[in-house]
């Protein structure tokens, strides 16, 4: 009797395990990928960074202490001879879209599912220390630039958020969204025929220089080794685990690759011992 109920279960299971194995297989053929790879687990850890350590706010903490002092410095020897101004990104540098990425992650989407909603929730949170640094640069008479490659269609959402949290000029003569071109180097030009800009923020290098834009990850290495002097001082950078042009570069900036082929690239550059 036991012998002949070990057999049913035993075959009870593998039936199971054929089924679901059967499905799994039907779902990797009807989507052309791997299933374990579509759910972006890879951004999981990224986001509960961002969102949970505490690390990550005394990173942010730090970034605006070291703006602070930068500036402070920057007006004890140089003073107002000439307008000054702070030229800022806003995604992850101003203002917190990890719960736009933690909803892509739950939902099994990606960018741009759901980016319409986000902005018009217009409800983003300020980065950690970000407010209170601006405010204290615009008190010294610094003006505040914002420059993003959020698309003009967002300004009004961009502004409210703004306006919501009490940025210093959140107006539209200081907030440069995307138009023709990615590049930010026309827009801090812009800035710099009525400004003398003393201080760059961003999380991405490309928020600082044109020189760092589509390189491959040798050539940013190199580059940012040689503008070492320049971070914590005219740079200053915030941490972005989530996305940005150092993933980009990972992928040879084709971001067309299908979930598979991207997963393998991120193992195949993994530095192991």
């Amino acid at each position: 009797m036991k012998k002949y109920l070990s057999i049913v279960v035993f075959i009870g299971i593998s039936v199971s395990l054929f089924q679901s194995c059967k499905d799994s297989s039907a779902f990797s053929k009807q989507s052309g990928e791997d299933p374990a790879l579509t759910s972006s687990d890879h951004l999981t850890m990224a986001v509960l960074y961002q969102q949970t350590a505490a690390e990550y706010r005394a990173l942010c903490y730090q970034a605006f202490n070291v703006a602070k002092y930068q500036l402070d410095q920057n007006l004890r020897i140089m003073g107002l001879q000439r307008q000054q101004a702070v030229v800022v990104d806003i995604d992850e540098t101003v203002l917190d879209n990890s719960p736009y990425e933690a909803k892509c992650i739950l939902e099994n989407v990606s960018y741009p599912d759901y980016w319409d909603e986000w902005m018009n929730a217009s409800d983003a949170e300020p980065v950690p220390g970000v407010l209170e640094f601006l405010k204290y640069a615009k008190s010294k008479s610094i003006e505040i630039y914002y420059i993003t490659n959020r698309k003009e269609k967002y300004r009004e959402q961009t502004l409210k958020n703004l306006k919501s949290l009490g940025f210093p000029n959140a107006e539209n003569k200081y907030l440069m969204l995307k138009t023709d071109e990615s590049s930010k180097k026309g827009r801090r030009d812009m800035v710099s025929e009525t400004c003398k800009i003393i201080m760059l923020i961003g999380d991405n290098l490309n928020d600082f220089s044109e020189v760092f834009e589509k390189k491959s990850i040798p050539e940013r290495f190199e580059l940012t080794d040689k503008m070492k002097k320049d971070f914590g001082s005219r740079f200053i950078v915030l941490p972005n685990a989530m996305y940005g042009e150092w993933e980009g570069a990972l992928y040879d900036y084709d971001y067309s690759k299908s979930e598979t082929e991207k997963s393998e690239i991120r193992h195949k550059k993994l530095i192991s011992f």
